[in-house]
C-alpha cells in the first residue's frame, strides 16, 4: 500500500513538472535571422524574394508579403550593425524602411474593399512598436556615423543615427491614421 502511494505521489510530481504547458505570449515575433551578405545563398534568397510577390497577391497577401520583407531586412539590418558591418546594415535597413513604407497602403486598399482590418491593423501596431524597439536598441550600440574607407574608391560618411530616427519616423508615419 505504501509502494502505490509512493508511485502515484512521484507521477503527480512528475506532471506538475515535466507536462505542464507554459503558455508564453508575444504580441509580435520577428523571424530568425536568414542568409546574410556573403553567403553563397544570400543572391538566391533574395531573388526568390521578388518572385513570392506573385504569390501574395491581393491587398491581404500584399499586406503579409511587405511585412514580412520589413521584418526580414530589419532583422538583417540589426546583425549587420551588430557585426560592424555599417554599409551592408545601412543597405538592409533602407530595404527594410521601403517594405514598410508599402504597408498602410495594403491596408488602406483592404479598408476599402470592405474587409474586416481589425487584426491587420492590430499586427502593423505591433509590429510597428517591436520594430522601433530594435531601432532604439541599436541607437544605443551603433555610432552616430561612420566613415567606410574602402581601398579603391571614394570614403562614404555613413550618418547612421539619423538613419535609424529616419527609420523610426518611417514607422510612426505607418500607424497613423
Amino acid at each position: 500500500m505504501k509502494g502505490i502511494h509512493i508511485l502515484y505521489l512521484c507521477s503527480v510530481v512528475y506532471c506538475a513538472f515535466f507536462l505542464t504547458v507554459s503558455a508564453t505570449y508575444a504580441s509580435y515575433m520577428l523571424p530568425y535571422p536568414s542568409y546574410m551578405p556573403g553567403n553563397k545563398l544570400y543572391t538566391v534568397m533574395r531573388v526568390l524574394d521578388r518572385i513570392k510577390a506573385y504569390w501574395y497577391w491581393g491587398d491581404i497577401g500584399g499586406f503579409r508579403y511587405h511585412l514580412g520583407l520589413s521584418d526580414k531586412y530589419l532583422v538583417e539590418a540589426k546583425t549587420l550593425f551588430e557585426y560592424q558591418q555599417y554599409l551592408l546594415g545601412v543597405s538592409a535597413l533602407e530595404r527594410s524602411d521601403e517594405q514598410f513604407r508599402l504597408v498602410p497602403g495594403y491596408l488602406s486598399l483592404a479598408k476599402r474593399d470592405g474587409k474586416d482590418i481589425r487584426q491587420l491593423r492590430q499586427a502593423l501596431l505591433d509590429a510597428s512598436a517591436s520594430h522601433t524597439s530594435v531601432l532604439n536598441t541599436l541607437l544605443g550600440e551603433v555610432p552616430v556615423s561612420f566613415v567606410w574607407r574602402p581601398e579603391k574608391a571614394s570614403e562614404k560618411n555613413l550618418r547612421l543615427h539619423a538613419l535609424i530616427q529616419s527609420s523610426i519616423a518611417v514607422r510612426r508615419e505607418a500607424i497613423q491614421p
